[in-house]
């Protein structure tokens, strides 16, 4: 073959990048390709720090492929017409890209194949997205697993593919004009200021954090991953929304186990403490994955109908948004994800139970709240997880309460974590920074933060 388009949308690496492995292999010249797509873009009026993260990352690539001889070639537009057009210009004989599972996705990958195929270009999807593809593993007489826990089981059973390795080389086509990445308020003109800890985007960025994690913390993966002011978890999802990170590569970094065969791949290293929690982790994010493949109206849908009456209350849900409820353990997480656009997984639970489950206030405008805020907002993920919270998704126990005030008590006992993102109570000492209504009438005005209008 002697030219082929690599259309990158969450794959922005060149290590582990299966359709950017098969192209340099199988093709002279290869043209990597980001379209910033208008029709999403739209979607991302509030995203500012999603959309921060992203140039960060294609910054980074851009570096990366230039650095081996290519470039990274950028349009805005329609992400199928634009794709169409390179292909055409360059005479291209196929385009590869990663397969996704979002609607969006699904939707332009059929439209990419019936536009090329008029052209007699041919797209070929490759995985990358996940650990397991999302259609490889079925159970019988299913399209999907509805259930983690035998998924899990089959996932731990499945066959790792080789980990694919980073082009040494590769020749742009010539002519072609790489374009420049726009600036973010060009993008986003009226959206909010990026979030003051954002993290910095890429694969340099990514991989180094990877590499500092995998060598120490992930030792405390099983026993401190929910401890809320530990600070003892990865902060590698924005890394791997993106695609900066391989999933497969992470979880093969902390070291294999006899549950994973991964013919031809990089040796690991010796199974690291905490390597199986990670997997597990690693595992839900698949599980969500292979869930939004085949049904992609999770983002809008209840994925099990239950009929439950949400109640319509935008006082609540406005301070619920601020991190103004009352409760501080939730305020606490909601701070975060305005300070950082990251929050806390356990955090997350929390937040979103006391919405759906006390407050009674719809999935769908909790959800959409994280994705205007949340750097790794991802539709499998975030939809997938704020379902399950609700009772509507994959939860085999749709009743289960998460009781803040327990949860506070049993994953911040010493209140760290809430004087850490709640300023107003950082001066009350020990486990009564949980429960501030206890304080006299006097003291809690001069606090100056709101009784719970519900206590947990």
């Amino acid at each position: 073959m002697r030219t082929a388009v690599v259309l990158l949308n969450r794959d922005l690496r060149v290590h582990d990048h299966p359709a950017l492995a098969a192209a340099c292999a199988q093709a002279e010249r290869v043209l990597p390709l980001f379209v910033f797509d208008d029709a999403m873009l739209a979607g991302l009026h509030r995203a500012q720090n999603r959309v921060a993260f992203l140039l960060d990352s294609l910054r980074c690539l851009r570096a990366e492929l230039r650095r081996r001889g290519g470039d990274l070639v950028v349009r805005r537009g329609d992400a199928v017409g634009e794709t169409v057009r390179i292909a055409r210009q360059v005479a291209a004989e196929a385009v590869l890209c990663s397969e996704d599972v979002s609607g969006y996705a699904q939707r332009r990958a059929a439209a990419l194949t019936s536009d090329l195929k008029r052209c007699r270009v041919e797209l070929r999807l490759h995985p990358g997205i996940t650990v397991v593809p999302p259609g490889e593993l079925r159970p019988a007489g299913g399209s999907h697993y509805r259930v983690f826990t035998p998924y899990w089981r089959a996932w731990q059973a499945a066959t790792w593919r080789p980990l694919a390795a980073a082009p040494p080389r590769l020749r742009l086509p010539e002519g072609v004009d790489a374009g420049e990445c726009p600036a973010l308020t060009a993008l986003l003109p009226h959206g909010p200021a990026t979030s003051a800890g954002l993290q910095t985007g890429g694969e340099q960025a990514g991989r180094a954090r990877m590499r500092a994690w995998t060598a120490g913390p992930v030792t405390a993966q099983e026993d401190r991953h929910d401890d809320l002011a530990a600070d003892a978890t990865a902060k590698l999802s924005a890394y791997l929304h993106f695609g900066c990170l391989s999933p497969l590569e992470f979880a093969l970094a902390a070291g294999d186990g006899p549950d994973a065969h991964v013919p031809g791949a990089q040796a690991p290293g010796p199974r690291a403490p905490g390597a199986a929690a990670l997997r597990r982790q690693l595992a839900w994010r698949d599980f969500h994955h292979q869930v939004t493949a085949a049904f992609p109206q999770i983002t809008t849908q209840d994925y099990r109908p239950r009929g439950i009456g949400w109640h319509e209350d935008t006082d609540a849900f406005a301070a619920w948004c601020e991190g103004r409820t009352g409760i501080p353990i939730v305020d606490a997480g909601l701070r975060q994800l305005r300070h950082e656009g990251w929050m806390h997984n356990r955090a997350r639970l929390i937040t979103a139970a006391l919405l759906t489950k006390k407050l009674r206030i719809d999935w769908r405008l909790g959800a959409r709240h994280f994705m205007d805020w949340l750097a790794d907002g991802d539709i499998a993920n975030n939809y997938g997880n704020w379902q399950w919270v609700a009772g509507t998704g994959n939860d085999t126990r749709p009743n289960r309460g998460f009781n803040p005030l327990r949860q506070a008590r049993r994953f911040d006992p010493q209140g760290s974590y809430v004087r850490r993102w709640v300023p107003e109570l950082a001066a009350l000492a020990g486990p009564l920074v949980h429960e501030p209504w206890r304080l006299p009438a006097a003291t809690r005005r001069d606090l100056g933060y709101p009784d719970p209008t519900r206590r947990p």
